[in-house]
C-alpha cells in the first residue's frame, strides 16, 4: 500500500514499513524511517540539515533495477530547503531521495543509521532566453504510470511555482533511466561554509557509497554493517548528487499559468488510439473539478499542444456552508485490482478497491466514481466526435462509441478517429459530417429589458473550439461580428450584455470553429423590452387591487375573473406574436412546481439599480416573476 499525505508518507513492501515523517510535536524532527518485522529499525541521523532541511514528504515507491531483490530500493520524493542554493537562503527544490530496502546501517557509525542513503535535485522548468529557466520547485504530486517492465515505470510529477511573481502549475515526466544516471554519477561536494557546492572530483570508495549488499555490486559485502568504515564515512558526508534528474525534452508536458486553477492531485491512464499511443492526465484542482487533458509533442516545433477533454465536476459547490469540498486524491487503475489511500476524515483512513476503467476522487469526507470516458456526448455526428480527440472514443460509423484497439471490436464496424490532428474532414468524407446532424441549429427565443443585463448561452462541444458570435440586425439581410467591449463581454458560457440597449436587438448567430470546421451551435433571437413601456404597463397594473390579479391562468374548471397579468406583456411588443409570448411565459413563470412556491413581493428584477427609479415607482409595485423567486 502506499500513504501519501503532506507531512507523511510510508512503503511497505517485504513485510517493512519505509516512512518518512515528522517524529515530535512541534514539527521538528523529519526522518525517514524503517521499523516493523526482521531489519533493523533505521532512521536518518537527527538534526542533519545535510540530510533532510524541513521536508514535505509527498510520495514513495519501491522501484527494482534489476532482478536481485538485494539490490531493491525505495524512492522518496520531497520538497526542502536547498542547502546549495547560493541565491537566495530560503530557496525550495524537489528531491529524489533512495535508500536501499536491505540496508542494516553501519557497524563503528551510522549505527542504526541509514548508510545508503543518497539524494539529488528533481528538475522541471521552462527554457528561457540566455539561459535563464523558469523553474517549478515544489512538488505537489506524484504518480508511478507502470509499464510492461516494472523496472522502468514512468514518473509524472505535479509542480507549482515558488515565486512570489506569478502563480503557476507543471507537470514533468521523467523516465526511470534518468533518475539511475543521476545516482550512479557524480557527487556533490563543500568543503566549507566559505566553499561553494563543487563536482567531487576525489577518489569514491570502494563499494561505491549508497550501492546496495547484493550480488550485482560485486557479492564480496553480504551486509552494509561489513562495509568499511571509509565508504560509510563517504556516504555520511556526501548525501547530495551533483547531476539533477531533468525531464523528458528538457521541458514540461503542461504549464499552467491562467490562475483558473489550483492543480493538486495527478493520475495517469495510458491509451492505445488508432494513430498511437497517448497518456491521458486525470488533474484534481482544489475546488471540486477534475481536469482530463492530453498532451502531444510536435518533434519538429519541440512544441506540445495540451487538449483539454473534459472539466469534470466532480463536487459542487455546498449551498448550506458555502464551501467547495476540496480534493484530497486522484486514483485510478487499469490492471486489475489497486488499494491506496483515498482521504482521511479525522484519524479515520479510508482505503478503497479499484477496478478497470474507473476513476476515484476523494475528499475528506466523501469519495466518487468517475468513468474514464463518456463518449455520446461528443454529440451524433462523425465530425463532432473526432474533433473531441478523445483517445477513448471513436466513430464507428454509427455512433460516437468506446474505441478498442484492433482485434477487440467487431470488424463490420469501421473506425474514425484522429487525435494526433483531428482531421474531420478527411475521417469523415461521406460519413454525417455536413449532413443534418451537423447543421441542426438550436433556435431560441430571448426577451430583455432596456438598460438591464443578460445572458446569451452557448457552449461549444469541445473545449478547443473557438466561439464567434455574429449578429443579423432587424430589416437587415447581412451578419455582422460582434464587437465586445465594457458593456459586451464574450465569456465562456456565452455572450454577456452588461447593460441593454434598443440597438442590440436581432438574431444572434453562435458560431464554433475548430480545425476549419465551422457549425452555428445556437441562434438566439433577442427582442428588447423598452423601458418606458415596461414603467406605463405596471402603473395601469397597480391600479387595481393585487388580490384580484392572478400571475398564472387558473384551472380550466375555475372561472377567471381577469385575464392573466403576464399577457399584459403583450402591449409592449405587440399582438402579432401572442401566441408564441403566451408560449414563453408559460414555460417562464406559471409551470405547476413553481405555481406551488409562487409569492408576491417586491420586485429588484425590473431594474438593475432599483434606487434608481425609486422616484417615479414606489418598491412596493415591483411584481417578481416566479422564476427569480425560487433562484
Amino acid at each position: 500500500m502506499c500513504f501519501i499525505d503532506y507531512l507523511f508518507n510510508m512503503w511497505s513492501t517485504g513485510g517493512e514499513l519505509f516512512t518518512g515523517l515528522y517524529s515530535d510535536y512541534w514539527g521538528r524532527d523529519a526522518a525517514i524511517f524503517r521499523t516493523m518485522n526482521r531489519m533493523a529499525h533505521l532512521r536518518t541521523e537527527p538534526d542533519s540539515e545535510r540530510l533532510l532541511k524541513e521536508p514535505k514528504f509527498v510520495g514513495s515507491y519501491m522501484i527494482p533495477d534489476n532482478e536481485d531483490h538485494d539490490d531493491n530500493k525505495v524512492y522518496f520524493f520531497f520538497t526542502e530547503k536547498a542547502v546549495e542554493a547560493e541565491t537566495s537562503t530560503h530557496a525550495i527544490y524537489t528531491r529524489v531521495g533512495r535508500v536501499c530496502v536491505n540496508d542494516m546501517g553501519g557497524q563503528r557509525m551510522l549505527v542504526n543509521k541509514w548508510s545508503t542513503f543518497l539524494k539529488t535535485r528533481l528538475v522541471c522548468s521552462v527554457p528561457g532566453r540566455n539561459g535563464i529557466d523558469t523553474h517549478f520547485d515544489e512538488l505537489e504530486d506524484v504518480f508511478l504510470l507502470q509499464t510492461r517492465d516494472n523496472k522502468n515505470p514512468v514518473i509524472f510529477g505535479l509542480f507549482n511555482t515558488t515565486s512570489n511573481i506569478f502563480r503557476g502549475y507543471a507537470i514533468c515526466v521523467y523516465h526511470m533511466a534518468s533518475v539511475r544516471a543521476a545516482f550512479n554519477g557524480p557527487y556533490a561536494h563543500k568543503e566549507g561554509p566559505e566553499y561553494h557546492w563543487a563536482l567531487y572530483e576525489g577518489k569514491v570508495p570502494y563499494p561505491r557509497p549508497g550501492s546496495c549488499a547484493s550480488k550485482v555490486n560485486g557479492g564480496l559485502y553480504t551486509t552494509t554493517k561489513d562495509y568499511p568504515d571509509e565508504a560509510v564515512h563517504f556516504a555520511r558526508s556526501h548525501p547530495l548528487m551533483y547531476q539533477p534528474i531533468k525531464p523528458v525534452h528538457k521541458r514540461p508536458i503542461l504549464v499552467k499559468t491562467d490562475g483558473k486553477y489550483n492543480l493538486k492531485q495527478i493520475a495517469v491512464d495510458r491509451v492505445e488510439a488508432e494513430d498511437g499511443q497517448y497518456d491521458v492526465l486525470f488533474i484534481g484542482t482544489d475546488n471540486g473539478i477534475v481536469l482530463k487533458v492530453i498532451t502531444i509533442y510536435n518533434q519538429e516545433t519541440e512544441l506540445m499542444e495540451e487538449v483539454i477533454l473534459e472539466e469534470l465536476q466532480v463536487f459542487k459547490v455546498n449551498c448550506v456552508t458555502g464551501c467547495t469540498k476540496r480534493l484530497k486524491s486522484v486514483f485510478l487503475q487499469n490492471s486489475t485490482c489497486y488499494t491506496s489511500h483515498i482521504g482521511s476524515s479525522s484519524n479515520l483512513i479510508i482505503y478503497g478497491i479499484f477496478f478497470q476503467q474507473q476513476l476515484y476522487v476523494g475528499t475528506e469526507s466523501v469519495v466518487a466514481q468517475v468513468k474514464f470516458h463518456q463518449c455520446d456526448m461528443y454529440g451524433t455526428a462523425c465530425a463532432d466526435c473526432c474533433l473531441a480527440r478523445d483517445p477513448y472514443c471513436a466513430w464507428d460509423g454509427i455512433s460516437c462509441s468506446r474505441y478498442y484497439p484492433t482485434g477487440m471490436q467487431a470488424k463490420r464496424r469501421f473506425r474514425r478517429q484522429d487525435v494526433r490532428h483531428g482531421n474531420a474532414a478527411q475521417q469523415c468524407f461521406g460519413q454525417q459530417f455536413i449532413g443534418e446532424v451537423l447543421e441542426k441549429t438550436e433556435e431560441r427565443l430571448v426577451y430583455g429589458i432596456e438598460y438591464n443585463s443578460t445572458l446569451l448561452e452557448c457552449t461549444p462541444r469541445t473545449l478547443q473550439a473557438k466561439v464567434i458570435w455574429f449578429v443579423q440586425r432587424a430589416h437587415e439581410t447581412r451578419k455582422e461580428e460582434v464587437k465586445t467591449d465594457d458593456r459586451i463581454i464574450k465569456m465562456d458560457l456565452g455572450l454577456l450584455f452588461l447593460k441593454l440597449h434598443r440597438l442590440d436587438a436581432g438574431t444572434y448567430f453562435c458560431q464554433t470553429v475548430e480545425h476549419s470546421i465551422v457549425h452555428t451551435v445556437r441562434k438566439i433571437t433577442l427582442e428588447i423590452v423598452e423601458e418606458e413601456r415596461v414603467d406605463e404597463m405596471f402603473s395601469k397594473d397597480y391600479e387595481e387591487e393585487i388580490p384580484h390579479k392572478m400571475p398564472c391562468p387558473m384551472q380550466s374548471n375555475i372561472p377567471q375573473v381577469s385575464k392573466p397579468w403576464y399577457k399584459e406583456f403583450l402591449q409592449l411588443i405587440g399582438y402579432s406574436n401572442f401566441q408564441r409570448v403566451e408560449e414563453y411565459c408559460e414555460k417562464v413563470w406559471c409551470t405547476d412546481k413553481k405555481r406551488k412556491k409562487l409569492k408576491i413581493s417586491p420586485s429588484k428584477w425590473k431594474y438593475a439599480n432599483p434606487q434608481e427609479k425609486k422616484a417615479r415607482i414606489r418598491p412596493e409595485h415591483y411584481r417578481l416573476p416566479r422564476n427569480t423567486a425560487d433562484s
